[in-house]
């Protein structure tokens, strides 16, 4: 039985689970899967080097599946920003239902994405700035919790505060992101008010993932503290795997250098290089510290089947637990 919330009404899945946008691992074959199974995957527009390469990837996707999928659109400030106006037309041209933004503002991608139909949901660190996507006119937001991959934000608040925040005082259908690998991950998300839960490291960790078994291992392999938070002293804290590289950059940061110090360590080149070769250290890669609940690689299809069915059997057994006072 689908666990029927807002999130799974508003954007037209049949589980309220999501696998947020991820530089070059979200690809056809993953989000593919995660649509089969019955969840939301989005494809990531900038791990594609060029519109046509996404419009392209849509229709791979299109291949592997009939059922709804979205993709990802990161919009970060840049001296030589991608071309954000050509990657939204093919989106809106391709028919694609959902976008996930994150990053900066959504507000100025909202109206040609509203006019043709496209539902919007967007990623936040933080209860105001969710709000304020509630009001420029998201369809819903992701909030997500210091326990992330990538990018916290800088109020360091976990989960387990940030999203009872988020949900008390927002009216949109609020998705649960951070510290998410299992189904009592989606009871207590739910118990917290969200109405689904938002997973990237526990996807990377499925047979289709597109990305080498060594790292894929690696992350079944570690705990919840290997992990680290680099860019700190920049006020740009993103959470990566702890490795050689990762250490490098703190040390370096910690004893006052700046970002150009730390260019070629962190660039995106060499951490696509640890996805494709396998190679541990090869640069800075991706983490949450929910690889201290991940102990196997599924495939997309069981690990969806699992989880729903383990948070039903949660929340059916807490419901049992629960004795009405007189």
């Amino acid at each position: 039985m689908p666990l029927r919330t807002r999130f799974t009404e508003v954007f037209g899945v049949e589980h309220p689970v999501v696998q947020g946008g991820m530089q070059w691992v979200g690809r056809a074959e993953l989000v593919a899967a995660v649509a089969e199974a019955g969840g939301l995957g989005f494809l990531t527009a900038l791990t594609q080097p060029t519109p046509e390469d996404l419009a392209r990837e849509i229709a791979r996707c299109r291949e592997l599946t009939d059922k709804p999928f979205g993709v990802n659109l990161t919009i970060l400030p840049s001296i030589e920003p991608p071309p954000y106006d050509e990657y939204r037309r093919i989106i809106v041209e391709a028919g694609i239902p959902v976008v996930e933004t994150a990053g900066s503002n959504p507000e100025p991608h909202l109206p040609l994405f509203h006019e043709h139909g496209v539902k919007v949901l967007h990623k936040c660190t933080s209860v105001r700035h969710a709000l304020k996507a509630e009001r420029v006119g998201v369809d819903g937001v992701s909030i997500d919790g210091f326990e992330c991959a990538g990018h916290p934000g800088e109020d360091d608040v976990a989960g387990l505060v940030l999203i009872p925040a988020a949900t008390a005082r927002l009216s949109i259908p609020v998705v649960a992101s951070g510290g998410f690998a299992d189904g009592r991950g989606l009871a207590a998300a739910l118990a917290l008010g969200a109405d689904g839960i938002n997973m990237g490291t526990r996807f990377m960790c499925t047979v289709e993932a597109p990305i080498h078994d060594r790292v894929k291992q690696a992350i079944v392999d570690a705990d919840e503290r290997a992990t680290e938070l680099i860019f700190r002293p920049l006020r740009n804290t993103a959470r990566v795997a702890s490795n050689t590289v990762s250490a490098d950059v703190v040390r370096i940061l910690d004893d006052g250098g700046g970002f150009a110090d730390v260019r070629e360590l962190v660039a995106g080149v060499r951490g696509r290089s640890v996805f494709e070769t396998g190679d541990l250290d090869a640069g800075i890669w991706t983490v949450g510290q929910c690889q201290g609940l991940i102990d196997d690689i599924p495939t997309v299809a069981e690990l969806l089947h699992r989880i729903v069915a383990e948070a039903e059997d949660v929340l059916g057994r807490l419901a049992g637990r629960v004795v009405a006072s007189a």
